[in-house]
This record gives structure tokens, sequence and C-alpha cells, in this order.
């Protein structure tokens, strides 16, 4: 039996009564054995096959048994497939069915142009953090506008307490948040409520604690370094095997999890100088198998190499990914709403880098920037606007501060609602991160729980240097700490209260006028506008479709401003006013009405917005 054409899959295979398939990649055991532990102890060998796997049908095994591999005849390793670790990184796999009563078989899955991203922990979402006690939310979420639920990293992590970007166990879902039966309601309590579920995978490195792939086979390669020690191996010997890995396991979560999209984790850390990228096989794979399914299946890239080669189409020599977060953006906006410009942050300030990640997807597109030294990026214009999703706040941006503060904890209230607008009222893909949309004050800190004592200070030490770039005093708190994980559980009671309620509201109201307005709701940088106005720090956005066409004004400046705004000949009434007093704004001189004749004069106060629509006669 040859297992290279992939018609196998790695791992254990309950295949039902009492059978389970095993295959493991080792090629330089010459012998493999399977030690199961429990629920009665035996070993069984397997038999070598073609490109160093090792194959067999056992008989007497039912879900629940745990086993390790036996490489050679003294080490014992879980398995890399695993799908559970009941017994954390260090202890035996065990064996599941994949049987689950799905309810979501009419789901037809969702263009990505309407996707409403919220991206959320499980751990700290909510006080159980689980997969469970999730479920409950989700029609808060499909009430908010939210189409698509974004889920940071499950892959099994040392502990029960991590971000999830330290997963050793690709296959395996994290028991601390209900393990595989658990992800699965979730994710059909979604397609229940019409929500999309995005997954965060992680394919540029594994983390450090109880990452046993080196003691099976070559996944890693000493040809070139990552932030977290060596790169997986796409490109050199044995690398169809390692790319086998990977691209398996982004269909198990697709066709096991019933998956929509996979985000996959800081890909300029894939190093791979194949003449077939590894990138645009697995995109290759995703795709094939959502035409098999018969609905959208995207890829989501995070990069920070402004490279638009990633989600170009192969026939313009790109990778064909669907989308990528767009950091410039968030960068642009973060440092004219807080002044910060220690770090990355230096390299922005001026409303006209807004206002080209606005109208372009980057700002930096070529030219030099100082953080890095260097020029930076390449040209988008043949990018969708529907391929770059963007944010005011994400885990990383919050979460990499030393104090982990929310926006709601570095800018005024009237910032937090120019940032929604921003963030909503652009052409691309919005991002919420959790709890976001009522201002929610948990720091979401950096957190780990790993079980080995050096591996924790060393974490400690080197969040410490990491924020030396940034000037920040003090030392951050100890990511180690139970105290710190519970920091950054959500207060969703906050959102009935005072302010939060009314910044809820704001959010609610602006993505409805996304939802229903033609000319929001048509995604494209061609029919589009944007005018920077420098010294009065304002920005002005037009937009149109067909028969359809609104204006906004943003003034990001701490005084009120005089703005002649551009505005086509014609009436105009105002959609939305962030200074009005129902959003706890001071009071707002921009009337309800505007007659243009080409351009009208608008007096905005401090960090406020006002969206208008052209009315058209009869």
């Amino acid at each position: 039996m040859a297992v290279s054409d992939r018609n196998l899959s790695l791992g254990a295979t309950y295949l039902g009564d009492g059978q389970c398939r095993f295959l493991v990649w080792a090629p330089d055991a010459e012998r493999v054995q399977l030690h199961f532990v429990a629920p009665m102890e035996r070993l069984v060998p397997l038999e070598r096959r073609e490109r160093g796997y090792h194959e067999g049908v056992v008989q007497g095994v039912e879900p629940g048994a745990l086993y390790f591999y036996r490489l050679e005849e003294d080490k014992e390793r879980p398995d890399p497939a695993s799908r559970f670790q009941p017994e954390d990184v260090h202890g035996p796999s065990q064996v599941i069915s994949t049987a689950f009563p799905w309810q979501d078989g009419n789901w037809p899955g969702l263009p990505l142009e309407q996707y409403i991203l919220y991206e959320l922990h499980v751990g700290t979402f909510t006080p159980e953090g689980t997969f469970d006690a999730a479920i409950p939310y989700l029609d808060y979420l499909r009430r908010l506008g939210i189409t698509a639920v974004e889920i940071m990293p499950v892959a099994q992590f040392p502990g029960s307490r991590n971000w999830g970007y330290d997963g050793v166990f690709p296959f395996a879902v994290q028991g601390s948040y209900g393990g595989a039966e658990g992800l699965k309601r979730l994710v059909d309590g979604c397609h229940r409520h019409g929500l999309a579920v995005v997954l965060d995978v992680v394919y540029n490195h594994l983390g450090p604690e109880g990452n046993y792939l080196p003691d099976y086979g070559p996944y890693f390669t000493d040809r070139y370094r990552t932030p977290w020690g060596l790169a997986l191996n796409f490109d050199g010997p044995h690398s169809d095997e390692v790319r086998r890995y990977f691209l398996e396991n982004a269909l198990y979560w697709i066709r096991d999890f019933h998956l929509d999209a996979l985000r996959l984790d800081a890909v300029h850390a894939i190093h791979d100088r194949s003449a077939r990228p590894f990138l645009q096989e697995l995109v290759e794979a995703v795709h094939q198998e959502a035409g098999r399914l018969g609905h959208p299946i995207h890829v989501i890239a995070e990069s920070d190499l402004n490279d638009a080669r990633l989600i170009l189409p192969p026939e313009l020599c790109g990778y064909g990914l669907d989308a990528q977060w767009s950091d410039d953006l968030h960068h642009a906006l973060h440092v004219l709403l807080t002044g910060e410009t220690s770090g990355y942050y230096r390299d922005f300030g001026h409303v006209d880098q807004l206002a080209k990640a606005l109208r372009e997807g980057y700002t930096f597109t070529g030219e030099y920037s100082r953080s890095r030294q260097r020029c930076h990026g390449n040209n988008p214009s043949l990018c969708r606007a529907s391929q770059f999703v963007v944010c005011s706040q994400n885990h990383d941006q919050v979460g990499n501060r030393m104090l982990g503060e929310r926006l709601s904890q570095l800018v005024p209230f009237e910032g937090l609602k120019l940032a929604a607008g921003v963030v909503l009222l652009s052409p691309y893909i919005p991002l919420l991160f959790m709890g976001e949309e009522y201002g929610d004050t948990a720091p979401f800190l950096y957190f780990i729980s790993h079980l080995d004592p050096q591996l924790s200070d060393a974490v400690r030490r080197g969040r410490r240097d990491e924020f030396s770039a940034f000037e920040w005093q003090g030392d951050p708190p100890d990511p180690q700490a139970e105290a710190t994980f519970f920091r950054a559980k959500l207060d969703h009671g906050l959102r009935e209260q005072g302010q939060h309620r009314t910044l809820l509201e704001f959010y609610l109201s602006l993505i409805r006028l996304r939802q229903t307005v033609p000319a929001l709701i048509n995604l494209s940088k061609e029919q589009m506008e944007v005018l920077p106005y420098e010294r009065e720090r304002c920005l002005f956005l037009r937009r149109w479709s067909e028969g359809s066409e609104v204006a906004v004004a943003f003034n990001l400046g701490n005084e009120p401003v005089v703005l002649p705004i551009p505005l086509p000949a014609g009436q105009w009434g105002k959609l939305l006013d962030s200074a009005e007093e129902r959003w706890a704004g001071d009071g707002s001189e921009v009337p309800d009405r505007l007659d243009s004749v080409g351009e009208v004069i608008l007096t905005l106060g401090p960090r406020a917005l006002a969206l208008f629509r052209r009315e058209v006669p009869g």
C-alpha cells in the first residue's frame, strides 16, 4: 500500500467497530511501535512504508484509547497529528471519533465582501473561557451586525492560558477550551446564527514547549531563522512531507470543523524559495475543497511585508490568497489618535498617510521606512478593496503593548467614535477586536502557563527586551501569573452602562449603514475619493455606486475646524454626526441638510465625523 498519494489521513483515524488506522511520518526511524497506555497497555508494531511513513490498522481500539509512538526502542512521543491531548502536551495522545450531529447542512457560506469580522480569544471572551460559553453571545454578535467570528488559535498549547501562538499540536483542539467537540458546537452555533467562522492558524513556527516534531523528522531547517527560532522546512529535502502535514491540517479544519476561512499567522516568517511556494499550494488546495463543498472558503494572510503578490492571482505571478491584514491603516490612525511615535509608529503621523491607506490599501508602497531603515512595500493597485482587512484594534496591536491598553484607555470617547467611523466607513473588510464595540477597559496582556519554569523566565526577559524600542517605562506584568490572564477577561456588563452603551449604539448604527447604503456596500477603491487636509488634521472621503453616493468628513484633531469640502452639486442629507448629544457629544454645528454647488463649508468639532448621503430628486 502506498501512502504518498495522500489518500490516508495522518494520525489516528477511527474506522468504527473497534478498528483504528494510524499513520505517522518518521523517516529516520526504522522501527515505530504504538504504545497503548490505556485502557489496556500493549505494544503494536507499525509497518514502514515509502517516504518514511509508518502505518497500520489496529484492532480493539475505541475512542478514548491513549497512546504514544515509540521510535526505535527507547523514545516515546505523543502523536504529531494528535487530535486530543487530555494530559497536556507531554502526555499521551487520545483516539477520538469525528462523528458529530451537524445542523448546518444548508449553510451557504459568505462572500468575503460581506465579512464584518469579530476577533475573539476563547479563554478571555467569557468568564468560563470555553467554546460552549461563547455560544450564548452569538445572537448578540448577529444583532450587532457581525457576519464572521474570527477565533484566535486553538491548537493545543502547554497549560491552560495562552494566546494560542505557542501551540505544538496543530491538529489537537485545546482541551481547556472544550476540545474538538466544543469547537464543533461553536461553529455549528455560528452557522445557525448566520455567522461565518474564521480560525487563526500558525504555519510559521511551533511553540517551544512540547514541540516533538524534530524527534520525528526534518520538519525544521537551520537555513532560515524566525523570531521564534528555526524555520519550518517548506523548501528543503523532505519538504514535500512537511508541506503535506500542514496542507492536511488546513483541510482538516475545513472538512472536520466546517470552517469558512483560515487566517494565516505572520506569513512573512514562512521562508520558502521553491518554484511553487507552499502558500500558493495551500490556497489551491483550500479553493479546490471549496469547489467540492459548493460554498466559498477563504484564506487570509497576516503579513507586514506590504507585498501585493500575496493576494494577486497566479496569472499575475501572485500567490492567490483571498485577502490580507493591512497594518498601515491601523498604524496611521493610531498615531493620529494617540500621538505615539515610538517603535514602528515613528513612520506615521500625517493625515495624508491615512488617506493613502484608505485610497490604496497600503501607506508604504516602496517609500523609505525610518523604523525599518529601508524602502518598504510595493504597489497594490491591482488588488481589490475586499482583499484588505483593516482595524483600529486587534490582539497584536493591543496585546503587544507593555500594559495591554485598549484604545479605550488611550484616547477620549470622541476618539473611539472616530476610530470606528474610519474603519467601518472604509471600503475594506472591517475587523473588530472583542469588546471594542462598547469600549471594554480590560487590558489584553500577554499571558502563558508554561510548565517549564526556565522557559517562563525566558519569556519574561524576552518581553522586557521587546518593549525597549517603544521607550515604555517599568516592567511588563508577569505573563506567567494567573492574575495577568484574568485581568484580560471581558466585562460584558459594561455594554449596558453609560458611554459604553452609547458607543455600542454608535457601532450598531455604523454597521447598519454599511450594510444598507449601496455606496457603502460597494467595496471599491475605484469608486472613491479621498482628500487629506494636513494642516487642519482632517480627511474627506466620498464613495459611490450606481444611484448612491455618500461623503464623510473626519476631524482627527483636538480643535474645531471650518472646512471647505468638495461635495458634488445637489442636496445632501446627514446620516450620522458623532458630535451630536445622542452620541454623548458636545453638540454639533453641522446642519441636517446641505445644498451644494460643488463645495460647502462645514464646522466640525474636535475628533468628530459627519456622514452625508446625496439625495436623489423624486
